[in-house]
């Protein structure tokens, strides 16, 4: 199994949040979902808020949710550069809802002082954490 095995970094501003050999890894990428395995052609790409799923050597899957950033696969490395990240069991569900809530309100409020850009952001970063909670629960 370690010749099908890559190394995996994923890195925030604020911390490094693994190193080490993964057999597969999953992404919200800028342009859809991508499965990474061993051999994956080199690609740099922009990742949006959403999932990162890999699995371990030993077998162990682990989930982290992004809020964006970007993605470098080179050889038998690939590093993920996340703007946030932030493991499953971290997400806190109540704080996610409301902030999708609160998101979903500024885009309904007719007012011109709601950027609407930012709005928009702000629920997919929700609709992102809820996702990965959801993921993790099964």
């Amino acid at each position: 199994m370690a010749e099908y095995s890559f190394h995996l970094d994923i890195v925030s501003a604020e911390e490094r949040l693994y190193s080490g050999s993964v057999s597969a890894v999953t992404v919200s990428g800028s342009e859809g979902e991508l499965g990474i395995r061993y051999g994956h052609a080199p690609l740099l790409t922009a990742i949006r808020p959403g999932l990162v799923q890999y699995v371990t050597k030993a077998g162990q899957q682990e989930v982290l949710y992004v809020s964006g950033g970007m993605l470098e696969v080179q050889g038998s490395s690939v590093m993920v550069l996340a703007d946030t990240a932030i493991r499953a069991e971290d997400l806190d569900k109540a704080k996610a809802e409301e902030a999708k809530r609160a998101a979903e309100a500024k885009l309904q409020n007719s007012s011109h002082d709601v950027d609407y850009a930012e709005a928009a952001a702000d629920l997919a970063r929700a609709m992102a954490k809820l996702r990965v909670l959801q993921l993790v629960k099964r």
